[in-house]
């Protein structure tokens, strides 16, 4: 139960909301009980608008992340099994790197994803920077 004092007009009220149902509410007003009943709120659809962008500013590029999963890999491919951003990248041409050891780190849903390689061997390229946007499945790294 929820209680309420209000003035109206200098007219002090004491409002006590004992139950609500879907579209009817029992209150105390001042000690009298009463039954308040609503109609129910039109549900109305969802408007989706396409909006063309205000600022010339250049867009971001977006080719980057299609380009990446697209590119001609020789070797073994480490990909992304999620698309986010990458925020860190812990490996560099030349290492060696072991099976299960973190080679990129990728934010999705405000998460970081430790990336690791599936097997062993030695970064022949790495695909991605730091801050670059990935779609699911998108080189990030290639092992010899």
């Amino acid at each position: 139960m929820k209680e309420y004092k209000y003035t109206i007009n200098g007219e002090k009220y004491e409002v006590a909301v004992n139950e609500v149902a879907d579209t009817t509410a029992k209150v105390t007003v001042n000690g009298a009980e009463y039954t308040v009943e609503w109609e129910k709120p039109v549900e109305e659809k969802p408007v989706v608008k396409i909006v063309k962008p205000t600022t010339t500013a250049k867009p971001a590029p977006a080719a980057a992340a299609p380009t990446a999963a697209a590119a001609p890999v020789n070797g073994h491919a480490i990909k992304t099994p999620l698309p986010g951003v990458i925020i860190d990248i812990k490996v560099n041409v030349g290492d060696t790197v072991t099976k299960g050891q973190t080679v990129v780190i990728l934010e999705a849903m405000k998460m970081e994803n430790n990336i690791n390689s599936d097997k062993d061997g030695k970064v022949a390229s790495i695909a991605v920077a730091k801050g670059d946007t990935v779609a699911d499945g998108a080189v990030l790294v290639v092992l010899e």
